[in-house]
């Protein structure tokens, strides 16, 4: 399988992203909320099979303390092929000169986020608005 690896959010990518969302159950996101969170991030990574947007990815980052890693989502019909491995990789590669990267993962996924390096915070916490994520999430 060649993928290719886009780096640059356009337009025309927004409702194949959507779809990629939407193909794991993330409902609540939108065109327009794609767009804003993708043009707030300094590393977008976009990953197409035949032309195709199956995967992607975000990273907001200081450059040099810290950087938090957000939406590896891979389409669920091109889960299991080291998509989301390639993605993390390469937003790793352009963070690698930042002290600390932080990820939240969605519940499951915690081993493959072992896999790629990461561990668990001591010290990390949260607050979220939504009363459904507040419960998945925090203790």
């Amino acid at each position: 399988m060649d993928l290719e690896i886009q780096e640059e959010v356009f337009i025309d990518d927004l409702e194949e992203m959507k779809e990629v969302y939407q193909s794991v159950g993330w409902m609540m996101h939108s065109t327009d909320v794609i767009k804003q969170v993708f043009d707030a991030s300094d590393i977008k990574v976009l990953v197409k099979v035949n032309n195709r947007i199956v995967g992607l990815g975000r990273a907001i980052s200081d450059g040099i303390f810290n950087a938090a890693i957000y939406d590896i989502v891979v389409h669920k019909d091109f889960q299991k092929k080291g998509i989301a491995r390639q993605i993390v990789n390469h937003i790793l590669e352009q963070l690698k000169e930042v002290s600390c990267v932080h990820i939240i993962t969605t519940t499951g996924n915690e081993e493959f986020y072992r896999k790629q390096g990461f561990r668990k915070v001591k010290t990390g916490m949260a607050r979220y608005l939504n009363n459904e994520l507040h419960n998945e999430y925090l203790e």
